[in-house]
């Protein structure tokens, strides 16, 4: 087993980017935390950016996919019928769509990743309005391939499309909830700008948000919002599009992050932590009456991961059966408030961000930010940060951290940020 660092520095591209702050070779991984070649673990704060909501190799999802594998189980299958896809599919419809009144929903596979989600309810978006222009929001986050750049809010990460435009037109960005402060009700700008025919805005096809922006920063869109988004998208005969792939899967406190708000979105984007395990995989979500794809229209390889789909029906067995999760995450969420206010209260006009398990705090500055995640590894604690200048430190634990773990992360955390702000004070004197 090689632990040489020096293999990346030299054959690896220089698009790395999680490894430049953590910089160690990891091993092992169980629940919450991980372990380097030198045998030190650290919590994780992070966990794949909501990619492993339940955890590091969870035992019954490894021991099925074990099992999978054993009695040579399909691995792929383009997007053939398969006893593991059937299972999956069988189980989401009990379990999640059914209970929420969702059963008018069709499940589209699409290629492994987030943005692959993002660019096929685009494409189906303008195929079923004959539209182009999809509006999206400020501090938006959707994908890095071309389409779903287009729609993200971010210029360092729309720079790497090497030009101003190619790819990223037909996309409109208007204010986000509380854009201008919590006194300035977008909504009524939206509005006004979709009502007045020379504003400038193209008719939609869709409206796309995030009910949480995880990495324009832990914007939290409320319920108002939400709702009249999903009104306007049906005034002006438009779909809405909702992204939930980093705040689903029980990030918000709910399976989907928009339950609370009530609404039906047409098309509904999942990836990360859908398949329970890390695995690779993501689907679209697609109210029946849209599915108007011909067969292989938007096709892909990689439509449907077969080990992800053991893992995935696990995770919906053992975790979404009953509320026995929903009511912890809930439970930890207070607690993580708490526990972020505390930071808060070490920084000058700092202010918490986010909801349910998907909160941090806005330290006003992406340069202090970054040095509290570098303190906070030092003392054993993976953690990142968002926003459009990298000002939040933003946490991502595990909705299933022990207790014990989840305090023990936290108070590191308040130690980095002592740590932080103290070296700030000194470096500034």
């Amino acid at each position: 087993m090689s632990t040489d660092k020096q293999i990346f520095a030299r054959r690896e591209s220089e698009a790395r980017s999680y490894c430049r702050n953590f910089d160690t070779v990891f091993v092992k991984a169980q629940g919450s935390e991980m372990t380097d070649a030198d045998g030190t673990t650290y919590i994780d704060f992070l966990a794949g950016c909501s990619t492993l909501n339940y955890g590091h190799n969870d035992p019954d999802m490894k021991a099925a996919l074990l099992s999978h594998i054993e009695r040579d189980g399909v691995t792929h299958g383009l997007d053939m019928y398969t006893d593991a896809k059937a299972d999956w599919l069988q189980d989401y419809e009990d379990i999640i769509l059914k209970p929420r009144g969702m059963d008018d929903y069709k499940i589209m596979m699409t290629g492994p990743t987030g943005t692959n989600a993002v660019e096929a309810a685009m494409k189906l978006a303008r195929k079923v309005t004959g539209r182009r222009n999809i509006i999206s929001f400020t501090n938006g986050f959707h994908g890095m391939t071309m389409g779903a750049l287009s729609l993200t809010g971010n210029a360092g990460k729309r720079e790497g499309a090497g030009n101003s435009c190619g790819g990223l037109c037909g996309v409109t960005h208007l204010p986000y909830d509380g854009a201008f402060g919590p006194d300035v009700n977008t909504l009524e700008q939206i509005e006004m700008m979709l009502n007045n025919s020379s504003s400038g805005v193209d008719k939609p096809a869709a409206f796309i948000f995030e009910p949480i922006q995880g990495e324009g920063g832990l914007n939290a869109a409320s319920k108002e919002w939400m709702q009249g988004i999903a009104r306007l998208a049906k005034e002006h005969g438009a779909l809405l599009i909702v992204d939930d792939i980093q705040s689903g899967c029980g990030r918000s406190g709910t399976y989907f992050a928009f339950e609370d708000a009530g609404i039906e979105p047409d098309l509904i984007t999942q990836a990360k932590s859908i398949s329970g395990m890390g695995l690779p995989f993501a689907c679209l979500l697609i109210k029946s009456e849209y599915d108007i794809w011909k067969p292989a229209e938007h096709n892909g390889t990689f439509r449907g991961n077969n080990h992800a789909f053991v893992t995935a029906r696990v995770a919906l067995e053992k975790f979404w059966k009953d509320d026995t999760l929903q009511r912890d995450v809930q439970e930890k969420a207070v607690m993580l408030t708490a526990g972020l206010q505390a930071v808060a209260d070490e920084v000058t006009g700092a202010k918490l961000k986010g909801r349910g398990m998907m909160q941090g705090v806005d330290v006003g500055s992406g340069e202090l930010a970054g040095e509290i995640c570098a303190h906070a590894f030092k003392k054993g604690l993976i953690i990142e940060t968002s926003g459009a200048d990298d000002e939040v430190v933003k946490v991502l634990a595990p909705l299933t951290t022990p207790t014990e773990t989840f305090r023990r992360g936290l108070d590191i955390l308040l130690e980095a940020t002592r740590d932080a702000v103290g070296h700030t004070k000194i470096a500034a004197e």
